[in-house]
Protein backbone atom coordinates (compact mmCIF):
# COMPACT_ATOMS: atom_id res chain seq x y z
CA UNK A 1 0.00 0.00 0.00
CA UNK A 2 1.36 3.59 -0.84
CA UNK A 3 0.80 4.44 2.54
CA UNK A 4 2.11 1.80 4.57
CA UNK A 5 4.64 4.44 6.26
CA UNK A 6 1.50 6.27 7.71
CA UNK A 7 0.91 3.00 9.98
CA UNK A 8 4.29 2.10 11.16
CA UNK A 9 4.23 2.34 15.16
CA UNK A 10 6.37 5.40 16.59
CA UNK A 11 7.89 6.08 19.72
CA UNK A 12 8.19 9.37 20.81
CA UNK A 13 10.38 7.76 23.54
CA UNK A 14 10.40 5.35 26.40
CA UNK A 15 7.11 6.72 28.06
CA UNK A 16 5.06 7.32 24.61
CA UNK A 17 4.80 5.29 21.98
CA UNK A 18 1.97 5.84 18.74
CA UNK A 19 0.28 3.39 16.91
CA UNK A 20 0.81 5.08 13.78
CA UNK A 21 2.23 8.31 12.70
CA UNK A 22 -0.65 10.15 12.00
CA UNK A 23 -2.34 12.52 14.72
CA UNK A 24 -5.51 14.17 14.37
CA UNK A 25 -4.43 18.11 14.57
CA UNK A 26 -6.27 20.25 18.06
CA UNK A 27 -9.04 21.60 16.75
CA UNK A 28 -10.97 24.55 18.10
CA UNK A 29 -14.82 23.60 18.01
CA UNK A 30 -16.52 25.51 20.56
CA UNK A 31 -18.57 23.14 21.92
CA UNK A 32 -17.50 23.56 25.91
CA UNK A 33 -20.66 23.09 28.07
CA UNK A 34 -21.20 26.25 31.39
CA UNK A 35 -18.17 27.14 32.87
CA UNK A 36 -16.05 25.39 30.29
CA UNK A 37 -16.36 22.52 31.01
CA UNK A 38 -16.05 19.44 28.45
CA UNK A 39 -19.26 17.70 27.69
CA UNK A 40 -20.11 14.23 27.17
CA UNK A 41 -20.73 14.84 23.69
CA UNK A 42 -17.33 15.87 23.69
CA UNK A 43 -15.83 12.57 25.23
CA UNK A 44 -18.08 10.52 22.17
CA UNK A 45 -16.35 13.15 19.85
CA UNK A 46 -12.93 12.01 20.73
CA UNK A 47 -13.24 8.67 21.28
CA UNK A 48 -14.77 8.09 17.33
CA UNK A 49 -11.45 9.16 16.99
CA UNK A 50 -9.05 7.17 18.52
CA UNK A 51 -7.69 5.24 15.83
CA UNK A 52 -4.85 8.41 15.36
CA UNK A 53 -1.66 7.72 16.46
CA UNK A 54 -2.15 10.69 18.64
CA UNK A 55 -4.97 13.36 19.32
CA UNK A 56 -4.12 16.55 20.18
CA UNK A 57 -6.96 18.63 22.22
CA UNK A 58 -8.24 21.47 20.78
CA UNK A 59 -6.63 24.44 22.39
CA UNK A 60 -7.65 24.56 26.17
CA UNK A 61 -7.31 27.69 28.25
CA UNK A 62 -4.98 28.04 31.36
CA UNK A 63 -6.98 30.76 33.06
CA UNK A 64 -9.75 32.85 33.03
CA UNK A 65 -8.07 35.64 30.98
CA UNK A 66 -6.70 33.39 28.23
CA UNK A 67 -10.18 33.33 26.59
CA UNK A 68 -11.10 35.02 23.40
CA UNK A 69 -13.55 32.63 21.72
CA UNK A 70 -16.83 31.25 23.05
CA UNK A 71 -16.94 28.22 24.42
CA UNK A 72 -13.54 27.08 24.24
CA UNK A 73 -13.03 24.50 27.28
CA UNK A 74 -10.88 25.34 30.36
CA UNK A 75 -8.40 23.00 32.49
CA UNK A 76 -8.31 25.62 35.97
CA UNK A 77 -10.96 24.17 37.88
CA UNK A 78 -11.99 20.82 39.61
CA UNK A 79 -15.07 20.46 36.85
CA UNK A 80 -13.38 20.90 34.12
CA UNK A 81 -10.91 18.48 35.32
CA UNK A 82 -14.00 15.95 35.72
CA UNK A 83 -15.47 17.08 31.90
CA UNK A 84 -11.51 16.20 30.65
CA UNK A 85 -11.77 12.74 32.57
CA UNK A 86 -14.95 11.57 30.32
CA UNK A 87 -13.06 12.73 27.70
CA UNK A 88 -9.57 10.58 28.04
CA UNK A 89 -11.25 7.50 29.53
CA UNK A 90 -13.27 7.26 25.93
CA UNK A 91 -10.17 8.01 23.79
CA UNK A 92 -8.29 5.35 25.76
CA UNK A 93 -11.06 2.65 26.47
CA UNK A 94 -10.70 2.62 22.22
CA UNK A 95 -6.95 2.41 22.16
CA UNK A 96 -5.89 5.76 21.47
CA UNK A 97 -3.56 8.08 23.24
CA UNK A 98 -4.65 12.38 23.92
CA UNK A 99 -2.14 14.83 24.52
CA UNK A 100 -3.82 17.97 25.61
CA UNK A 101 -3.11 21.65 24.03
CA UNK A 102 -2.29 24.19 27.03
CA UNK A 103 -3.79 27.75 25.25
CA UNK A 104 -3.83 31.61 26.42
CA UNK A 105 -4.45 33.67 23.50
CA UNK A 106 -2.83 36.91 25.14
CA UNK A 107 -3.81 40.06 22.95
CA UNK A 108 -6.34 38.27 21.37
CA UNK A 109 -8.69 37.77 24.45
CA UNK A 110 -11.00 39.90 24.86
CA UNK A 111 -12.92 41.08 28.69
CA UNK A 112 -16.39 40.25 27.55
CA UNK A 113 -15.75 36.16 28.46
CA UNK A 114 -13.63 36.99 31.95
CA UNK A 115 -14.42 40.45 32.75
CA UNK A 116 -10.56 40.76 32.76
CA UNK A 117 -8.29 43.24 30.51
CA UNK A 118 -6.20 41.08 27.79
CA UNK A 119 -3.12 40.76 28.53
CA UNK A 120 -0.07 40.59 25.76
CA UNK A 121 4.17 41.18 25.96
CA UNK A 122 3.34 45.01 24.90
CA UNK A 123 0.15 47.53 24.61
CA UNK A 124 -0.64 46.71 20.87
CA UNK A 125 -4.06 46.22 19.93
CA UNK A 126 -4.57 43.62 17.71
CA UNK A 127 -6.99 45.34 14.46
CA UNK A 128 -10.30 43.77 13.93
CA UNK A 129 -13.21 41.57 15.15
CA UNK A 130 -13.39 38.51 17.10
CA UNK A 131 -14.22 35.07 15.55
CA UNK A 132 -17.54 33.80 15.72
CA UNK A 133 -18.54 37.17 17.54
CA UNK A 134 -18.14 39.79 14.72
CA UNK A 135 -19.39 42.90 16.83
CA UNK A 136 -16.94 42.87 19.45
CA UNK A 137 -13.50 44.67 18.57
CA UNK A 138 -10.22 43.38 19.88
CA UNK A 139 -9.31 45.80 23.18
CA UNK A 140 -5.81 47.06 24.10
CA UNK A 141 -4.04 44.72 26.03
CA UNK A 142 -2.34 45.27 29.52
CA UNK A 143 2.19 44.80 28.59
CA UNK A 144 2.47 42.19 31.26
CA UNK A 145 5.24 43.13 33.96
CA UNK A 146 7.91 40.63 34.91
CA UNK A 147 5.98 39.20 38.13
CA UNK A 148 3.05 38.66 36.14
CA UNK A 149 5.11 36.92 33.78
CA UNK A 150 6.67 35.09 36.35
CA UNK A 151 2.76 33.82 37.18
CA UNK A 152 1.95 33.15 34.02
CA UNK A 153 5.00 30.00 34.08
CA UNK A 154 3.21 29.18 37.13
CA UNK A 155 -0.39 28.85 35.69
CA UNK A 156 1.07 26.88 32.94
CA UNK A 157 2.34 24.52 35.34
CA UNK A 158 -0.47 24.03 37.41
CA UNK A 159 -2.61 23.65 34.29
CA UNK A 160 0.13 20.63 32.73
CA UNK A 161 -0.59 19.81 36.11
CA UNK A 162 -4.24 19.38 35.92
CA UNK A 163 -4.48 17.82 32.48
CA UNK A 164 -2.43 15.23 33.61
CA UNK A 165 -5.12 14.78 36.67
CA UNK A 166 -7.48 14.53 34.19
CA UNK A 167 -6.00 11.32 32.40
CA UNK A 168 -4.19 12.92 29.63
CA UNK A 169 -0.94 11.00 28.09
CA UNK A 170 0.82 14.53 27.67
CA UNK A 171 0.56 17.91 27.08
CA UNK A 172 1.64 20.40 23.96
CA UNK A 173 2.42 23.79 24.65
CA UNK A 174 0.80 26.40 22.28
CA UNK A 175 3.28 28.97 21.12
CA UNK A 176 2.03 29.27 17.82
CA UNK A 177 -0.40 31.05 15.78
CA UNK A 178 0.04 34.32 17.03
CA UNK A 179 -1.09 33.37 20.56
CA UNK A 180 0.52 34.95 23.65
CA UNK A 181 3.88 32.44 23.64
CA UNK A 182 3.99 33.75 20.15
CA UNK A 183 3.86 36.99 20.59
CA UNK A 184 6.72 37.38 22.64
CA UNK A 185 8.77 35.91 19.69
CA UNK A 186 7.87 37.90 16.89
CA UNK A 187 9.19 42.34 16.70
CA UNK A 188 5.70 43.27 15.90
CA UNK A 189 3.94 42.35 18.45
CA UNK A 190 7.03 42.55 21.36
CA UNK A 191 8.39 46.25 21.52
CA UNK A 192 9.69 45.88 25.60
CA UNK A 193 12.91 47.00 26.29
CA UNK A 194 13.81 44.76 29.69
CA UNK A 195 15.05 41.10 29.93
CA UNK A 196 12.07 40.07 27.60
CA UNK A 197 12.19 41.94 24.95
CA UNK A 198 14.42 43.25 21.78
CA UNK A 199 16.69 40.31 21.30
CA UNK A 200 15.97 36.73 20.25
CA UNK A 201 17.79 35.87 23.67
CA UNK A 202 15.33 37.77 25.46
CA UNK A 203 12.43 37.16 23.71
CA UNK A 204 12.88 33.39 23.84
CA UNK A 205 13.18 33.88 27.77
CA UNK A 206 9.58 33.43 28.82
CA UNK A 207 8.18 30.78 26.15
CA UNK A 208 11.71 29.13 27.10
CA UNK A 209 10.71 29.04 30.94
CA UNK A 210 7.41 27.92 30.24
CA UNK A 211 8.85 24.65 28.10
CA UNK A 212 11.49 23.88 31.43
CA UNK A 213 8.85 24.18 34.16
CA UNK A 214 6.34 22.22 32.79
CA UNK A 215 8.73 19.59 31.48
CA UNK A 216 10.01 19.81 35.27
CA UNK A 217 6.58 19.72 36.21
CA UNK A 218 4.47 16.48 34.05
CA UNK A 219 7.88 15.14 32.34
CA UNK A 220 9.77 16.16 29.20
CA UNK A 221 8.60 12.78 27.65
CA UNK A 222 5.07 14.05 28.11
CA UNK A 223 5.56 17.73 26.96
CA UNK A 224 5.67 18.88 23.73
CA UNK A 225 5.29 22.05 21.89
CA UNK A 226 3.81 24.03 18.70
CA UNK A 227 5.55 26.90 16.85
CA UNK A 228 5.25 29.43 14.11
CA UNK A 229 8.24 30.69 12.62
CA UNK A 230 6.91 32.30 9.67
CA UNK A 231 4.03 34.45 11.02
CA UNK A 232 0.70 34.65 9.41
CA UNK A 233 -1.75 34.73 11.80
CA UNK A 234 -2.72 37.89 14.41
CA UNK A 235 0.88 38.91 13.82
CA UNK A 236 2.64 41.28 10.76
CA UNK A 237 5.81 39.29 10.00
CA UNK A 238 9.28 41.12 10.35
CA UNK A 239 12.31 40.05 9.06
CA UNK A 240 14.47 39.84 12.37
CA UNK A 241 11.89 37.11 13.33
CA UNK A 242 14.61 34.57 11.49
CA UNK A 243 17.13 35.68 14.54
CA UNK A 244 14.77 34.76 17.19
CA UNK A 245 13.71 31.37 15.78
CA UNK A 246 16.87 30.38 14.81
CA UNK A 247 17.95 31.23 18.68
CA UNK A 248 15.03 29.66 19.71
CA UNK A 249 14.77 26.23 18.16
CA UNK A 250 18.59 25.94 18.89
CA UNK A 251 17.72 26.53 22.51
CA UNK A 252 15.11 23.66 22.40
CA UNK A 253 17.83 21.66 20.45
CA UNK A 254 19.95 21.81 24.07
CA UNK A 255 16.12 20.46 25.53
CA UNK A 256 13.91 17.18 25.64
CA UNK A 257 10.42 17.45 23.93
CA UNK A 258 7.95 14.63 23.34
CA UNK A 259 7.83 16.95 19.70
CA UNK A 260 7.97 20.32 17.86
CA UNK A 261 4.73 20.70 16.05
CA UNK A 262 4.46 23.62 13.23
CA UNK A 263 1.44 25.27 13.63
CA UNK A 264 0.02 26.55 10.52
CA UNK A 265 -3.27 26.20 7.91
CA UNK A 266 -1.43 25.73 4.86
CA UNK A 267 1.98 24.58 4.55
CA UNK A 268 2.69 25.92 1.20
CA UNK A 269 2.85 29.39 2.45
CA UNK A 270 6.44 30.50 2.02
CA UNK A 271 8.17 33.12 4.28
CA UNK A 272 11.31 34.69 2.12
CA UNK A 273 13.04 35.73 5.49
CA UNK A 274 12.54 31.52 6.01
CA UNK A 275 14.11 31.01 2.95
CA UNK A 276 10.97 28.96 1.87
CA UNK A 277 8.27 26.89 3.95
CA UNK A 278 8.66 27.08 7.65
CA UNK A 279 8.66 23.17 7.91
CA UNK A 280 11.44 22.76 6.03
CA UNK A 281 13.02 25.79 8.10
CA UNK A 282 12.39 23.60 11.11
CA UNK A 283 13.81 20.50 10.06
CA UNK A 284 16.93 21.45 8.90
CA UNK A 285 17.16 22.98 12.51
CA UNK A 286 15.51 20.97 14.95
CA UNK A 287 17.04 17.66 15.75
CA UNK A 288 13.98 16.26 17.57
CA UNK A 289 10.84 14.75 16.68
CA UNK A 290 8.76 17.45 14.24
CA UNK A 291 5.23 16.82 13.67
CA UNK A 292 4.36 18.33 10.25
CA UNK A 293 0.48 19.90 9.81
CA UNK A 294 -1.21 21.97 7.13
CA UNK A 295 -3.36 20.49 4.61
CA UNK A 296 -1.50 17.49 4.44
CA UNK A 297 -3.24 14.78 2.41
CA UNK A 298 -2.55 10.72 3.00
CA UNK A 299 -0.68 10.84 -0.63
CA UNK A 300 1.48 14.30 1.08
CA UNK A 301 1.93 12.75 4.56
CA UNK A 302 3.21 9.63 3.06
CA UNK A 303 5.91 11.06 0.78
CA UNK A 304 6.71 13.87 3.50
CA UNK A 305 7.47 11.18 5.96
CA UNK A 306 9.15 8.61 3.76
CA UNK A 307 11.35 11.83 2.48
CA UNK A 308 12.17 12.48 5.66
CA UNK A 309 10.62 16.46 6.13
CA UNK A 310 9.03 15.10 8.91
CA UNK A 311 8.13 12.00 11.69
CA UNK A 312 4.66 12.66 12.10
CA UNK A 313 1.77 14.06 10.06
CA UNK A 314 -1.03 16.04 11.80
CA UNK A 315 -4.45 16.03 10.01
CA UNK A 316 -6.82 18.66 10.71
CA UNK A 317 -10.14 19.43 8.66
CA UNK A 318 -10.49 15.86 7.23
CA UNK A 319 -10.93 14.25 10.71
CA UNK A 320 -13.70 16.30 11.38
CA UNK A 321 -15.26 14.99 8.07
CA UNK A 322 -14.21 11.49 8.61
CA UNK A 323 -14.01 10.30 12.54
CA UNK A 324 -12.23 6.89 10.72
CA UNK A 325 -9.96 8.54 8.73
CA UNK A 326 -7.10 5.82 9.29
CA UNK A 327 -9.68 3.18 8.86
CA UNK A 328 -10.83 4.59 5.51
CA UNK A 329 -6.96 5.37 4.63
CA UNK A 330 -6.01 2.16 5.56
CA UNK A 331 -9.03 -0.08 3.63
CA UNK A 332 -8.92 2.42 0.25
CA UNK A 333 -11.86 4.00 1.28
CA UNK A 334 -13.16 7.16 -0.51
CA UNK A 335 -13.25 10.33 2.13
CA UNK A 336 -15.88 12.53 3.27
CA UNK A 337 -15.06 15.70 1.98
CA UNK A 338 -15.05 18.67 4.58
CA UNK A 339 -17.57 21.37 4.80
CA UNK A 340 -17.99 24.19 6.45
CA UNK A 341 -21.65 23.75 7.46
CA UNK A 342 -19.82 20.45 9.63
CA UNK A 343 -18.07 22.69 12.40
CA UNK A 344 -22.21 23.63 13.44
CA UNK A 345 -22.27 20.03 15.09
CA UNK A 346 -20.12 17.56 16.76
CA UNK A 347 -20.27 14.08 15.34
Amino acid sequence: MAYDILFEPFSLNASVTLANRIAMAPLTRCFAGPELVPTDEMADYYGRRASAGLIISEATIIRPDAQGYPNVPGIFSDAQIEGWKGVTEKVHANGGKIFMQLWHVGRVAHSYFSGLQPVAPSAIKHEGTLPRMRDLSYEVPKALTADEIEQLVNDYVQAAKNAMAAGFDGVEIHGANGYLLDQFLHYNTNKRTDEFGQTPENMSRFPLQVVDAVSAAVGAERTALRITPGAYAHIEPDAKDREVFDYFIEQLNQRTLAYLHLGIFDDSLTFEHLGGRSSTYIRERYQGTFMNVGGLTAETAAEGIAGNKYDLAAIGRAFIANPDWVERVQNDQPLVEYDVEMLKTLT
